[in-house]
Parts: C-alpha cells; structure tokens; sequence
C-alpha cells in the first residue's frame, strides 16, 4: 500500500513535468532520493520510462481529432474522403523528426542509461537549457515567428527538430519537451506551433521507448508490481490532461522564460544537493 501511494506521487510529478519544459527526469531522480520504492532496480528502470505511457495517452484523447487519419462520417465515406491526407502528412513529419532519437534509442540504450542518468549531468543540462530558453526569449522578443502553425512545418524543420529531441535522449535533465521546444523557437517557430508538434511528437517517441523498456523487462509482473505501474499510469493521464490545457492557455500571453529560470534555480538546487551528500 505504502508503494502504491508514491506511485501515485511519482503520477502527479511525471504528470506535470512531462508537458512543461522542465526535466520529468530530472524532478523523478531528485524525488528517488527522498521517496524510494521497495522494487527491484529493473522494475524501477521499466516504472520511470512506461509511466510516461499515462501522460501520452493524455495527447491522444486531447488531440485525437488531429492525430486520427481517418474520418468514418457519412458525409466522408460518400465524398470519397476518409483518408485525411493533412492528417498523413503530418504523421509522415512526426515520424521523420523521431528517425535520430529512435536510432540513438535502440543502439545506446543501456550505455545511456549507465553513465548519464545520474544527478550531475541533469543539474547540468537543467541549468544550461535554462539560460538558452531566456536568451532564445529575449533574442525572438517583438519579432514575428516565421512558422506560425503546426501545418506549416516542413519536412526539414521537422528533421531539426527531431536532432533537437536527440540531444534530449542523450542527455538526461534536458527536457524532451524542453530540447523541441528551444530548437522550433531558434529555427522561427512560434510557441503555440513548437508546443502543440512537441506534444504529437511524444506519442511515438514515448510509445517506442516504453515498448523497449516493457521488452526488455518481459511480461512477469506480479500483482503488487501491476498495481504500483497503474497507479502511477493513471495518476499520470490525469494531471497531463489539466497540465496540457494549462501550458496551451498560458503561452498564448506569455513565453518560456520563467521556466528558464526555474530550470537554473533547480539544476544550483540539485547541484548542490549531490555535491554536499
């Protein structure tokens, strides 16, 4: 009972931070050092990454009218028009942005694991993604993004994008969200735009690697372990919903730099915490 109950706290953090560019990695590996689970170390590796797949179902419910290819109505299917091409094609983008993390996925996924996931190097990119999200800022003030929706993306902007995401997989405490978001912004994206294709571009990203981690781990769970790995799932799904409606309101009047800054203010914090332990 005691685990499931920080299930639910580890919910409510990958919940929030998942979606604001502020490190779910980095906030679930300063949480491990005040609340720890009595699991075994591969369960917890599996729990951290497949938690993300509550949070990503959020994006599916909240833009399945934009995500969904197909349209089934009456009115389509005798027009000759249940395909939704806009829809293909953003897919095709998406998946084309996702090649280089999915590639660094595959071949370094334990090497990653084992010498980068650590307090330091998140500290580190908390802080250094932080400054450039209040320089990006201040440079774009009063300036007129060149790509102001998500259909506007091209296949080349998303490729950079997509490199953009890769220096997140690589490097713990950057923020996947946080990586997409900078490089749309330095390449003339607008906010709205570089959040909505950072929030359609986790679902393959998280649904990969949750699927490698499930892989990996196999499929003996036992009946304490199904009900720590759903509470978290679920707890996750709903704040991601309340968080996604929140960030999408709040950057129509306001930009990311106060996220900048609280990325510098927690990455000193952990810092800190890890040097003094």
């Amino acid at each position: 009972m005691l685990d499931i109950i920080k299930a639910f706290l580890y919910g409510i953090v990958e919940g929030i931070t998942e979606w604001l560019p502020v490190s779910s990695t980095g906030h679930m590996i300063l949480l491990e050092e005040f609340v720890k689970m009595d699991v075994s170390q591969d369960f917890w590796n599996m729990f951290l990454v497949v938690i993300q797949l509550g949070a990503i179902l959020a994006v599916v419910l909240l833009y399945w009218n934009q995500i969904f290819p197909w349209d089934f109505s009456k009115k389509a299917r005798q027009e000759k028009r249940v395909n939704k091409k806009d829809v293909w094609m953003l897919w095709a983008k998406i998946l084309v942005a996702c090649i280089p993390a999915a590639i660094v996925g595959v071949l370094f996924d334990d090497w990653l694991d084992e010498h980068l996931y650590n307090g330091y190097v998140v500290a580190t990119m908390l802080i250094i993604f932080g400054i450039l999200f209040i320089i990006i800022e201040n440079k774009n003030k009063g300036k007129e993004a060149v790509i102001k929706t998500i259909e506007e993306i091209d296949f080349k902007t998303a490729l950079i994008i997509g490199v953009f995401q890769l220096i997140a997989a690589i490097f713990p405490g950057t923020s996947r969200s946080g990586a997409t978001i900078v490089g749309s912004l330095m390449i003339g994206v607008s906010r709205t735009a570089a959040a909505n294709f950072t929030f359609l571009l986790a679902i393959p990203v998280m649904f990969g690697a949750s699927l490698l981690k499930l892989v990996k781990f196999g499929l003996a769970f036992s009946g304490s372990e199904v009900a720590i790995l759903a509470t978290g799932m679920i707890v996750a799904f709903v704040i991601s919903v309340i968080v996604i409606k929140f960030l999408m309101s709040y950057i129509r009047k306001h930009d990311f730099k106060v996220f900048g800054w609280y990325r510098i203010i927690l990455g000193v914090v952990v810092l800190a915490y890890f040097f003094l332990k």
